[in-house]
C-alpha cells in the first residue's frame, strides 16, 4: 500500500483494530468458561466463538491484498515476486505454527492452517475484485458440501500438527490441515478470499465503509434468518433427527449450540442449515464471512472519529502474531486456569502494554518483524532489485 493513497492511515487504523478485537475475541474464547452458573452459554462466548476466528481469516486476506498492491493489483515481475514473498510468508507462518505445537496448549493453534491457506492464496493474487467475490462465494457453498463427503473416507485427525507429524505422517498432516482438523483451509478460503476482495476497495472512502458495513449486516441477517426458518417452520430439525438415529433431540440440540465435537455428521444436507461455531456448513461459513464483514466495516466507520479510543485495539492489531503466539505459550504454562477472569485481564493489559511500548520504536512486532524482513528480502530478489 503507498502512502498515497487516500485514507490510508484511517484503514490502518481501522483493520489493525478489527484486528485487535478479533485477537481479544480468541482470547475470551479460550480463556474464559463458554457456560454460566446454569449451563448455558455465556455472551461473551456466544458473541466470539467461532466469528473471532473467521474475522481473523477474513483480515488476513485484506492484508494480502495491502501486500500486493492494494486497489492497484500488481503486474508482471512485480505480481510474480508478490507471489513469492507470500509463499515465503506462508512456509514461515506453518513453521511457526507447527512449533508452537509442541508446547501443546490446551487449544487448537490455527497458524499451520494459515500457512496453508497462504500458499492457497499465491495463484489468486492477480484476480480482480469481483472475481475474489465470487470465489469466496463459491467457496463458501461447495466447500461445505464438498469437505463431509471427503472427511468420510478420511481418518480424523488426533494430535496438534507438529514437525513430528509432518514426517511421521506427511499425508495425515495434509488432509488435517486441508480438510479434516479445526480450521480446515479449503472451506476457510472463503474468508481470505472475500478479505483479499475487500482489500482490493478503497477502504479509506466512508462510502465504501458504510456499504461494506451493510453489505455485512445484510449477509449476517439474512443467513441467521434462513436458518432459523429452515430448522423451524420447513421442518428441519425434525429432519436431523430422521436422517440421525444415532442421536436424540438433546443431543441435536448441542450440536446446535455447541457445534460438533469432531465433525459434523454428514447424514442430511439439512446439517448445512446450521449456524453453530466451527461447524462449516454453507450458512455458517456465509453467516461469519457476513459478521466479520460488518465488524470490519463498523470499525472503520468509527475510527475515523475515534482513533483515540480505538488506538489500543490498533496497537493489538499492528502485532497479533506476535501477541497470540504469546498467549497460546501463556496457556501452556496453566497461568491462572483457575482464576480465568484474572488470567484475562492480566493477559490483555500485559499485551497491551507491551505492543503501545514496543511501537514507540519499531513499526511491526518482533516476529511480524522477522518475517517481513524475509519476505521482503525474496520480493526484492524476484523482483530483479538484488
Amino acid at each position: 500500500m503507498r502512502p498515497s493513497d487516500a485514507g490510508a492511515k484511517v484503514r490502518l487504523t481501522g483493520v489493525d483494530a478489527a484486528r485487535g478485537l478479533a485477537l481479544i475475541g480468541l482470547m475470551i474464547v479460550h480463556v474464559l468458561p463458554p457456560t454460566d452458573d446454569d449451563f448455558e452459554p455465556t455472551v461473551l462466548w456466544t458473541v466470539f466463538a467461532g466469528h473471532s476466528a473467521a474475522l481473523f481469516a477474513l483480515l488476513a486476506g485484506v492484508s494480502l491484498a495491502f501486500a500486493s498492491g492494494g486497489r492497484n493489483p500488481v503486474k508482471g515481475r512485480a505480481l510474480k515476486a508478490a507471489r513469492a514473498s507470500l509463499a515465503v510468508r506462508a512456509a514461515l507462518i506453518m513453521a511457526l505454527g507447527l512449533a508452537l505445537g509442541y508446547a501443546d496448549p490446551p487449544v487448537s493453534i490455527i497458524l499451520a492452517y494459515y500457512g496453508v491457506m497462504f500458499l492457497l492464496a499465491v495463484p489468486l493474487l492477480a484476480l480482480s475484485t469481483r472475481a475474489l467475490a465470487l470465489v469466496a462465494a463459491a467457496v463458501a457453498v461447495v466447500g461445505p458440501l464438498v469437505v463431509p463427503v471427503l472427511r468420510a473416507s478420511l481418518p480424523l485427525p488426533d494430535f496438534e500438527p507438529t514437525f513430528t507429524s509432518l514426517f511421521a505422517d506427511p499425508l495425515m498432516l495434509v488432509t488435517e490441515l486441508l480438510l479434516t482438523g479445526v480450521y480446515p483451509a479449503v472451506p476457510y478460503m472463503a474468508y481470505i478470499c472475500a478479505g483479499l476482495a475487500i482489500g482490493r476497495l478503497n477502504l479509506g472512502s466512508r462510502v465504501i465503509q458504510i456499504r461494506v458495513t451493510a453489505a455485512g449486516l445484510i449477509l449476517a441477517v439474512s443467513t441467521w434468518v434462513l436458518s432459523a426458518l429452515l430448522l423451524g417452520p420447513f421442518g428441519g430439525f425434525a429432519r436431523l433427527q430422521e436422517a440421525s438415529p444415532e442421536l436424540d433431540a438433546e443431543a441435536i440440540r448441542h450440536i446446535l449450540v455447541w457445534g460438533p465435537e469432531s465433525q459434523l455428521p454428514a447424514t442430511s444436507l439439512w446439517w448445512q442449515a446450521i449456524l453453530a461455531p466451527h461447524s462449516t456448513t454453507v450458512l455458517e461459513k456465509l453467516n461469519t464471512v457476513g459478521t466479520s464483514m460488518a465488524v470490519l466495516g463498523l470499525v472503520l466507520l468509527l475510527s475515523r472519529v475515534a482513533a483515540a479510543e480505538f488506538a489500543p485495539l490498533a496497537a493489538l492489531g499492528s502485532m497479533t502474531l506476535t501477541l497470540y503466539s504469546a498467549h497460546l505459550l501463556v496457556l501452556s504454562t496453566g497461568f491462572l486456569a483457575n482464576q480465568s477472569g484474572g488470567s484475562l485481564v492480566i493477559q490483555i493489559a500485559v499485551a497491551t502494554v507491551f505492543a503501545f511500548q514496543w511501537r514507540r520504536w519499531h513499526d511491526q512486532g518482533p516476529l511480524e518483524g522477522l518475517i517481513a524482513k524475509a519476505t521482503k528480502r525474496t520480493r526484492a530478489r524476484v523482483a530483479g532489485r538484488v
